[in-house]
């Protein structure tokens, strides 16, 4: 069988362009025992992918969504199944049975398991309940797209939740749809520090960062003693050439004794069942809402990863592959 890829042509400089990747056609291998032929329905698009474009000549993998083709071993999967696993940008996939998760598409769009039941959601979760951990009425500042869930989750928890984002149109999204208290627009106030003051006028008690850079400089500023701070992403450093030396942040950590810790959702990856299943409950009560940039399209795999670092997506970006 033949499938379309896409390819990592060249490394990128700075920020990735079209011209860094490339499509082809290959001819695919029969499947083994133990194998399925995988047709994937969505594929996953995320930051962290700029750190995996150092190897060119070979096709860009992202965490998908697909249906199993055709399978060996009845026993696990059938055709017809719908799976989760990392899969190459290709239109058809071979995969081995044991990298991939079977999904129910029952309760929830299957975009889902991508999005607020998938990476994302599990690191809003866990960066919130395990790192975080909002006490009732303390201030939550939340920064980038993984902050719809962890925003709503500090809410559920009793806290206060301003997000600092990068459009008058997201602002007022998380303020209106997903019930934050404020949003800040980075872009569009004159000085971030006073933005800050103003809707954080006791001091800050957690920061979510996903976004690092300048807005995290000045968040940081304002912490309160034992703030906790979470850094699930630093997506407005990972296309920089020459890093600036930023202020030092540490002075800050130490007199305010202050609790920073870093974290990859796979550090938790023996309690997914715990975090998938609170997020679902959530989910059925309604107490969590969700939204979603869907692109159609196979062949708009580069633009959409593309686009992310333009702030062009509102939610998780996914795209459909049709």
């Amino acid at each position: 069988m033949k499938t379309n890829q896409i390819i990592l042509a060249s490394k990128p400089t700075g920020m990735p362009t079209i011209n860094n990747f490339r499509f082809e056609e290959v001819t695919l291998p029969p499947i083994q025992k133990g194998e399925v032929l995988l047709k994937p329905l969505y594929f996953s698009v995320d930051p962290y992918l700029r750190h995996t474009m150092d190897k060119t000549g070979i096709p860009m993998t992202s965490i998908a969504i697909a249906m199993v083709e055709e399978s060996h071993d009845a026993n696990k999967f059938k055709k017809g199944d719908t799976v989760i696993g990392m899969l190459p940008w290709a239109t058809h996939a071979v995969k081995e049975e044991d990298k991939l998760r079977k999904i129910e598409t029952t309760d929830v769009p299957v975009s889902y398991y991508l999005g607020v039941l998938g990476m994302p959601g599990l690191t809003a979760y866990f960066g919130m309940t395990d790192i975080c951990r909002p006490k009732p009425k303390e201030t939550v500042v939340i920064s980038g797209a993984v902050g719809i869930v962890a925003g709503q989750i500090a809410r559920i928890m009793g806290a206060r939740v301003i997000g600092i984002t990068g459009s008058d149109e997201k602002a007022d999204l998380i303020t209106h749809r997903f019930g934050y208290d404020e949003a800040i627009n980075y872009k569009n106030v004159s000085n971030l520090d006073e933005a800050i003051s103003k809707v954080c006028p006791n001091g800050i008690d957690c920061y979510f960062d996903n976004v690092g850079g300048d807005v995290s400089d000045t968040v940081i500023k304002h912490i309160n003693f034992d703030a906790r701070i979470a850094i699930c992403g630093q997506i407005a450093l990972y296309n920089e050439i020459n890093l600036s030396t930023g202020i030092r942040i540490l002075p800050q950590i130490l007199t305010k004794s202050a609790t920073v810790q870093g974290f990859m959702v796979n550090n938790y990856n023996q309690r997914f069942p715990e975090g998938l299943m609170q997020l679902s409950k959530w989910i059925r009560e309604g107490r969590l809402k969700y939204t979603e940039t869907v692109i159609d399209g196979f062949k708009h795999l580069p633009e959409a990863f593309i686009a992310l670092f333009e702030g062009k997506n509102t939610g998780k970006m996914i795209v459909k592959t049709n």
